[in-house]
C-alpha cells in the first residue's frame, strides 16, 4: 500500500501522478501479477464519461490488492449494454457491474403543471426503467451489481420549496432514490453507491460544476473523481473480502485527553464536564457502535498495566476493559506489540488498524508492519471523520458471523487461557468439546462460503477467489465435490470456517478450493475436513486426489499442508507452487479429536 492513496489524500495529485502510482503499486510484481492480487473483471455502464473514473479507480484497487481489468461501455450506452445482447460483454464475464448514472440521466422530471398522479406516474416508470435493467444483469450475468443513487440538482426552480413540493426536482430525487434503496433492500447482491452523500460532502457546488459537463461529458467534475472512485473502491473492497477486522488502540490521547500515569484517572479528559471531554467521549461511543457490528478492539499502550486498566475504568468513560480482546499495557516498543496482538488473534497485522494520536509511533508501526493502516489523528474533534471516510469497513451486508465476530474472538482469547493447563496439546484439543457440521455447499452458506474465498490468505492453498454465482454453480455440478465446515465447542459457535473444492475428472479429483479462517486455526478441523473430503471422493469412484499450493507473501503456513496429510509430491516449480497426489485406497483417517456430524 502507498499512504497517497490512502484516505486523506490529495485528489489533485492523484490525477496528476496516475501513471507514476500505477508503476509504483505495480513494481514489485513481476510482469506486474502477483499472487498476492485478486484479478476481478469489472463492467463500467456509463451514462456519461468514465474513463478517468476507471483510472483512477483501478489505482484505489491495486492499493487495496485488487488487480482490476475494465469493460466500458461506449458515451451514454449503458441501459443498451445492460437491456440488448452484448456478445463482447458476455465474453468479458464479468465478476462484477457498475452502473454509472447520475441526476442528468433521469429521463424526466416533474413538471409544475402536472397532476400528482402524473408525477407518481412518472417516478413508477422511472424506477421500473432502472430495475429491469437490473434484473437483466442479475438473470444474464449473475455477478454483483453496484448502482448510483442520484445526487441533488445544482440549481432549485421552486427555492427551498423543491424539497417538500411533489413538482419539485430536489423532492423527485428523494424519491426515487428511496426507491433504490427499497430494491436494495429486497435483492441480494445490489448495492448502492451513494454519490448523493460524497457530493454533498466534497461540496455540491464544485461536484457539479457544468463546466466538466459541457466540454468533457464528464457528469462530476474531473477534481471530484478520486473522491467518487475512493467511495466506489470501498464497495468493491468489501464485495470481495478486503475490509479490516477491528483496531490496535493507544491509550493516552487517543481515547482520553491526558496521560494516565502523570495525570491520574482524575486529570483525565473524558466526559462531559469539558468541550475536549466530549469529543472524547463521542469517539469512544463511536468505537463501542463499532464493536456492535463485530469489529474487534485491542490495546497497544506504553502504560503499566494497573494505570491503563485505571483509565479504561473512568466512571464517566464509555469503553470498558471488557470491551477489549487483548490489552497490551507495557513499554515494550508498540509494533511488537501489535504484531503480538495480531498473532495472538491468528490474524495478519494488515488486518487491524492502529489508531495513535502520536505521528512518529504510526510511523514506526507502519514501517515495521506492512501493510498497516493508521489513520493520521490529529485533533479528537476530527477522529471519527477519518476513521470514517477512510472506509477501513465498509459494511455491505450484516451477517449473524459478523456481529458474532466480537465475540468468537473472545472465545478463542478463552481458548488460549485453558491451553496453558493442559500438559498435552490433544488433551486440551480434547477437553475443547468440539463437534464439526461438515457437509456439501448449501444455499443457506452460499454468501458465506463466497466471503471466506475472497477473505482467507493465511490458510489458502489455491489463492482462487470465487463470486458467490461460481460457488452456486459448483454446489449444482455433479462434476464437483465440495464441502464446508462449521465448528463449535464449550465456548461457543465459529460458524463456517472452512471450505474444500474440487473437479472430478476420471477417477481423480483435483482440489480447486482449499482454505480455512484464521479463527480456528491448530484446531485440527483440517484433518476432519480431509477424513470426509476422503470419505465423499471414495463413494464418488475417485481413487486419487490432486492436491495443489500456490505460494502468496502470506500463505507460507500452509506450504507443508499437503505433506502432513499423507500426500507425495509430483512437482515443484520455480515460483514455489507444488502439486501433489494422495491414493484414497491408502488414505487412514487422522481426526482424532472432533466429533464430526455430515447430517
Amino acid at each position: 500500500m502507498i499512504p497517497e492513496l490512502q484516505y486523506p489524500f490529495d485528489g489533485d495529485y492523484i490525477l496528476a501522478h496516475k501513471k507514476k502510482l500505477k508503476k509504483q503499486l505495480l513494481s514489485t510484481c513481476p510482469g506486474g501479477v502477483s499472487h498476492d492480487f485478486i484479478p476481478k473483471k469489472i463492467a463500467v455502464l456509463g451514462g456519461s464519461t468514465t474513463h478517468d473514473i476507471c483510472l483512477i479507480l483501478e489505482l484505489f484497487l491495486l492499493n487495496d490488492g485488487i488487480l482490476p481489468e475494465f469493460y466500458e461501455s461506449e458515451y451514454n450506452q449503458y441501459y443498451q449494454d445492460a437491456m440488448f445482447p452484448n456478445p463482447v460483454l458476455e465474453e468479458f464475464s464479468p465478476d462484477l457491474i457498475y452502473i454509472h448514472t447520475t441526476n442528468r440521466n433521469i429521463t424526466q422530471y416533474p413538471e409544475v403543471n402536472m397532476t400528482a398522479e402524473e408525477i407518481d406516474a412518472l417516478l413508477e416508470a422511472e424506477t421500473e426503467r432502472f430495475a429491469g435493467m437490473w434484473g437483466r444483469l442479475a438473470e444474464v450475468y449473475r455477478c454483483p451489481v453496484i448502482q448510483n443513487n442520484f445526487e441533488y440538482p445544482d440549481h432549485r426552480i421552486l427555492g427551498n420549496l423543491d424539497a417538500a413540493d411533489i413538482h419539485g426536482a430536489v423532492n423527485f430525487v428523494t424519491r426515487l432514490n428511496q426507491k433504490f434503496y427499497e430494491y436494495a433492500q429486497t435483492h441480494e447482491k445490489f448495492y448502492i453507491h451513494d454519490i448523493n452523500y460524497i457530493s454533498s460532502c466534497y461540496g455540491l457546488d464544485r461536484w457539479s460544476d457544468p463546466f466538466y459537463w459541457h466540454m468533457y461529458k464528464y457528469a462530476c467534475a474531473v477534481p471530484a473523481i478520486p473522491t467518487l472512485a475512493f467511495n466506489l473502491a470501498r464497495i468493491v473492497r468489501a464485495i470481495f473480502g478486503k475490509n479490516k477486522k477491528g483496531f490496535v488502540t493507544d491509550l493516552d490521547n487517543t481515547l482520553w485527553g491526558g496521560v494516565v500515569g502523570d495525570d491520574g484517572v482524575e486529570g483525565l479528559e473524558i466526559g462531559q464536564e469539558t468541550s475536549m471531554g466530549q469529543a472524547y467521549a463521542e469517539f469512544q461511543s463511536y468505537l463501542k457502535k463499532l464493536k456492535g457490528l463485530g469489529l474487534i478492539l485491542n490495546v497497544d499502550s506504553k502504560n503499566d498495566e494497573e494505570n491503563a486498566l485505571a483509565g479504561l475504568n473512568h466512571p464517566s468513560g464509555v469503553l470498558r476493559p471488557e470491551d477489549f480482546i487483548i490489552v497490551k499495557a507495557n513499554w515494550e516498543p508498540k509494533d511488537r506489540n501489535f504484531a503480538a496482538i495480531a498473532e495472538e488473534l491468528n490474524l495478519l497485522p494488515e488486518s487491524l488498524v492502529f489508531l495513535d494520536d502520536n505521528p512518529a509511533e504510526r510511523a514506526i508501526v507502519c514501517g515495521q508492519l506492512p501493510g498497516v493502516c493508521a489513520p493520521p489523528l490529529d485533533r479528537v474533534e476530527n477522529y471519527i471523520r477519518l476513521i470514517d471516510r477512510g472506509g477501513y469497513f465498509e459494511t455491505i451486508s450484516l451477517s449473524a458471523d459478523d456481529r458474532k465476530r466480537n465475540a468468537m474472538y473472545r472465545e478463542n482469547a478463552e481458548r488460549k487461557k485453558l491451553q496453558a493447563s493442559f500438559a498435552s496439546y490433544e488433551e486440551y484439543l480434547l477437553s475443547l468439546e468440539m463437534t464439526a457440521q461438515i457437509r456439501p455447499f448449501e444455499p443457506v452458506y452460499m454468501a458465506r462460503i463466497a466471503q471466506l474465498t475472497n477473505k482467507s490468505n493465511q490458510f489458502n492453498l489455491t489463492t482462487r477467489r470465487c463470486t458467490q454465482d461460481e460457488i452456486e454453480r459448483m454446489a449444482q455440478s455433479p462434476e464437483y465435490i465440495t464441502l464446508y465446515g462449521k465448528l463449535e465447542d464449550r465456548f461457543g459457535d465459529n460458524g463456517v470456517v472452512t471450505v474444500a473444492a474440487g473437479r472430478i475428472h476420471g477417477d481423480e479429483l483435483d482440489m480447486i478450493l482449499w482454505l480455512m479462517s484464521c479463527r480456528v486455526l491448530k484446531r485440527d478441523m483440517e484433518y476432519a475436513m480431509m477424513d470426509v473430503l476422503v470419505s465423499r471422493a471414495r463413494t464418488a469412484g475417485v481413487r486419487q486426489i490432486n492436491g495443489f499450493y500456490c505460494p502468496t507473501a502470506k500463505n507460507g503456513m500452509v506450504k507443508d499442508f499437503y505433506a502432513l496429510q499423507g500426500f507425495e509430491k509430483v512437482r515443484e516449480a520455480e515460483d514455489g507452487s507444488t502439486a501433489w497426489k494422495l491414493s484414497v485406497d491408502d488414505y487412514e483417517p487422522r481426526n482424532h479429536v472432533i466429533r464430526v456430524r455430515e447430517d
